[in-house]
């Protein structure tokens, strides 16, 4: 059903396009924990957080499709990868000012993208891939399994033909809430505080004796950790790796959420990820009368225009506080 302004309806109340919705915005407040970590706790502005995310997948694709290793083995080795691809990073670059570590992150995520593209041999360059030649295994044939097996479980009580995506929507957010509470506690132990410390006064962290690198070095490889975590549960939505998907915009979306929840605020986090896509995914309903490339300009249009109030009537975001933007100056 469409409307005369040119609203379609009927995706409006699809329950699988947004269960599809909210799954994705799940995948994205893990990514944005990263950000909050770095940004909100630690003082530390990085752009390339969609490195990590495609580390995290293409490790885990390539460990199962071309070195056979076991999905689960794959999973909790894709983060070491990515853990110590930010320690490589941190450890010459956080010793620069904040505006170059800010560049430099964005590079280094851009040379994972490029090198995703160009090594044909092994991510597939930009035709990706998803299975080995003979298509006898895929990354995600283990994920099937257990999605099959949660499917059974939603039969059994009562729910007859359940979406497909639902379970891992189920396992999506029951993963990024336990993320954010264990972040949540733990910003409240000794650790965290001295994390909030070095983002307060650096000097003054270190003048009571606390290494700030290395606490910086642990917020750049949790965060680095919880985006490869994002890149297992976006390759088992798409079933596919591709490059393309992690160009700097990919981060600056994470960013949006940022704002939108409120810097400092874990649980804003997952406010913001859901009011993001909400926004991005309900203007696809809107039907105009140009091309296509244009309504996805109009569409980020819109979200521009909506962080822009945020930023004129609610600066800290929605569940942000004043002081929290006061820190450091």
């Amino acid at each position: 059903m469409t409307h005369p302004f040119g609203i379609t309806f009927d995706a409006c109340i699809d329950f699988g396009v947004w269960t599809s919705v909210v799954m994705v915005a799940g995948t994205y407040v893990m990514l944005t924990l990263g950000l909050q970590l770095n940004v909100g706790f630690t003082g530390i502005v990085k752009f390339g957080q969609a490195g990590f995310v495609a580390i995290g997948r293409y490790t885990m694709g390539i460990l199962v499709v071309k070195a056979d290793w076991s999905f689960w083995l794959a999973l909790p080795a894709a983060m070491l990868v990515a853990i110590a691809f930010g320690l490589l990073i941190g450890l010459p670059s956080l010793r620069l000012r904040a505006d170059y570590f800010a560049i430099a992150t964005i590079a280094a995520a851009e040379i994972v993208r490029i090198t995703a593209q160009n090594a044909r041999g092994l991510t597939g360059g930009n035709q990706g891939f998803s299975c080995n030649e003979q298509e006898t295994k895929c990354y995600y044939d283990s994920w099937t399994d257990v999605s099959n097996t949660i499917e059974g479980w939603l039969e059994s009580a009562g729910w007859t033909n359940p979406e497909t995506l639902f379970p891992l929507f189920l396992v999506v957010w029951v993963t990024a809430l336990l993320l954010t509470g264990v972040l949540y506690f733990a910003q409240r132990s000794p650790w965290g505080r001295v994390l909030r410390a070095i983002r307060e006064d650096e000097d003054a962290a270190r003048a009571l004796g606390k290494n700030s690198l290395v606490y910086k070095l642990q917020s750049l490889s949790i965060s680095a950790a919880l985006g490869a975590i994002a890149g297992y549960f976006l390759a088992l939505n798409l079933n596919f790796l591709n490059p393309e998907e992690f160009e700097p915009l990919f981060t600056f979306i994470g960013y949006a959420v940022l704002v939108l929840g409120g810097l400092a605020n874990y649980w804003g986090v997952a406010f913001g990820a859901i009011i993001m896509w909400t926004i991005l995914e309900g203007t696809r309903f809107i039907d105009l009368p140009i091309s296509a490339e244009r309504e996805a300009a109009v569409r980020f249009m819109i979200v521009g225009l909506v962080l822009i109030l945020l930023m004129a009537f609610r600066p800290q975001g929605v569940f942000g506080k004043k002081e929290e933007m006061v820190l450091g100056e």
